[in-house]
């Protein structure tokens, strides 16, 4: 292979790491109550999913994951305006992951995971979420056992970046 065969890639994923990295500032941008649904998908792009309530309200996913640090849930009202932004990989929604829970319990309070790892002798599977903790890229880690039952969580060092990826 030709040395341009490696850079390219290379080259997508430091800009993928660049666009993350402005996912904060994005957000900084919207402002509840006067920010417009238009405003949000100018910042944001197409959202993943839509879903739409009774009452006409738009709920609009933007995960991030694997790559990035983030799931952006925006609520969009009736009148067509930002009612409510939450990143949901935060302390908050962290300590809400208890043991007992099931993986889908999981997924509604954390979002799509990063990376899902199975570990057969232990009858164990672990599911992973990247955030940032001020400059600090980390993973939050939750694990399951063989009944797909949370076990414990930790949070770690996301080795992506202590590998110079991120």
């Amino acid at each position: 292979m030709g040395i341009g065969q490696h850079i390219w890639p290379a080259g997508l994923l430091v800009m993928a790491l660049g666009l993350t990295a402005c996912e904060p500032q994005r957000a900084e941008k919207l402002v509840e109550d006067v920010s417009t649904e238009a405003d949000v998908k100018r910042l944001f792009g197409t959202p993943k999913t839509v879903t739409i309530a009774p009452d006409g309200s738009r709920t609009l996913d933007y995960p991030k994951q694997p790559e990035g640090y983030a799931n952006y849930v925006m609520v969009i009202g009736p009148d067509g305006k930002l009612k409510s932004l939450r990143q949901l990989l935060n302390p908050d929604n962290f300590r809400k992951v208890q043991p007992g829970m099931d993986r889908e319990a999981v997924t509604q309070i954390l979002g799509p995971f990063a990376r899902e790892r199975r570990f057969d002798l232990k009858k164990e599977t672990t599911l992973s979420w990247r955030f940032r903790d001020g400059q600090a890229a980390k993973m939050f880690v939750v694990t399951f056992d063989a009944t797909g039952k949370v076990t414990g969580s930790a949070t770690e060092d996301d080795q992506r970046s202590a590998e110079g990826g991120g």
